[in-house]
């Protein structure tokens, strides 16, 4: 049986594939998974993660950009590849952050279309009642 995959196991995985160099494809990536998250999950399960699925592609094209990649002398390379990894994490959280703005957009309008006010949409939260067991 397939594991489903934890919300800590997804961001592990992207942060696996935000610094990723090397020959990328979905089975390498399910076992470079058993290093971060203790078992190889299988590529439908990797595919069903949105959030994993952009992170793969957007790899994929980085890394195929990177063929003109500059050489950096020895002492360099570890900070060279902080700040790749740090400028590829980047791009992916603008990304994920323009997802979310365009689904910010999708609720407003539909908010917009059922008659719901700002006062509706900012209403607190109720409180919960732990001593409630229903």
């Amino acid at each position: 049986m397939a594991k489903h995959l934890s919300d800590t196991d997804n961001e592990r995985i992207i942060e696996l594939l935000d610094g990723w160099s090397g020959n990328l494809t979905w089975d390498a990536l399910c076992e470079a998974c058993r290093q971060v998250v203790g078992t190889a999950p299988v590529r439908q399960t990797l595919y069903r993660s949105a959030r994993i699925r952009h992170a793969f592609k957007q790899t994929k094209n980085r890394l195929r950009d990177a063929a003109s990649e500059l050489k950096v002398p020895p002492t360099l390379k570890s900070a060279a590849e902080r700040i790749a990894r740090l400028e590829n994490e980047n791009g992916r959280l603008k990304h994920e952050n323009d997802l979310l703005l365009e689904q910010f957009v999708v609720w407003q309008y539909n908010a917009h279309i059922h008659g719901l006010t700002d006062v509706d949409l900012n209403r607190a939260l109720p409180g919960i009642d732990r001593g409630n067991t229903e």
